[in-house]
């Protein structure tokens, strides 16, 4: 018998078994409707991926997308009565990441705005769940079924700060390469590609693309996050190697935050970007 790590936050508190129940209910009423989940998923405003993951019970089902499921699917008010517990269980559920994980996590999920640079893969909130099982399938030392589970949860889980009312604003600059390296193969890449433009679609996200071509740089010291916390100053968020920092020194942060607003000004706009990420996938 394989031995059982302790209860995440979301176990202890049994936010996992009612999500899990809400799930199973909205999965039996869509195939009873006789809807995929990409059909429903375009009905709600909601990815299939993003479907897919409330209907196993890793991802909470909002409030928004039960009001209009229980219309579309027409389940008579049984969607729309679990909401008062939804909306409880999401107030008491705590941040399921680690440790050292939860001040950033938990900073995030009340931020007003959201700034991120990435230069080697794409960002935790801008990825697909098939993205994000290989990223951590093939991370070394090599994590077990269980973990890579639960660590692809958790992530998802963090996607829906983008769901928020009101919604922070969000941008992002990445790096030409991070279009162009291909994790967990063809299919996982064109889909994670597919995935950006549609993430890039919402009226409070801006995805811009620093090209490889450019000959200058502003920063070669790698990925990093800018947030504001609604409480809070902005702070900044690096981390190396499974090493975290959480950087809240006025002076450091605005450094960062002068060579963020450069790359701005010199990757593509964000309509120049949707081209380029349909180009690219043209030619997979």
């Amino acid at each position: 018998m394989s031995k059982r790590g302790p209860e995440t936050p979301a176990e202890a508190d049994g936010t996992t078994g009612l999500f899990t129940a809400v799930g199973k209910m909205l999965r039996l009423l869509r195939e009873r409707k006789g809807l995929t989940q990409k059909e429903f998923g375009a009905l709600v405003g909601y990815g299939p991926d993003a479907i897919s993951a409330v209907e196993r019970g890793v991802r909470t089902p909002q409030p928004d997308l039960l009001e209009k499921a229980d219309e579309i699917l027409d389940a008579g008010g049984l969607l729309k009565e679990v909401i008062p517990e939804v909306q409880a269980a999401m107030t008491k559920a705590r941040t399921r990441h680690p440790e050292w994980y939860r001040d950033y996590a938990g900073l995030e999920a009340e931020a007003v705005e959201l700034h991120f640079y990435a230069n080697h893969g794409v960002p935790g909130l801008l990825q697909s769940e098939d993205y994000a099982r290989a990223v951590f399938a093939k991370r070394r030392p090599f994590l077990d079924e269980e973990t890579i589970e639960r660590r692809v949860a958790d992530r998802l889980s963090r996607q829906q700060v983008f769901e928020r009312r009101p919604a922070p604003i969000v941008s992002y600059v990445l790096e030409e390469v991070v279009l162009d390296r291909p994790i967990g193969g063809r299919r996982v890449h064109v889909n994670q590609l597919r995935h950006l433009l549609q993430v890039g679609s919402m009226q409070n996200v801006e995805i811009q693309i620093l090209p490889t071509s450019l000959e200058e740089h502003p920063n070669m010291d790698g990925a990093f996050n800018l947030l504001t916390h609604k409480r809070h100053g902005q702070v900044a968020y690096t981390e190396v190697q499974g090493y975290p920092r959480l950087t809240t020194d006025s002076e450091e942060v605005r450094k960062i935050a002068d060579r963020y607003g450069i790359m701005r000004a010199m990757a593509l706009s964000p309509s120049e970007t949707r081209k380029l990420i349909e180009n690219k996938l043209e030619e997979l």
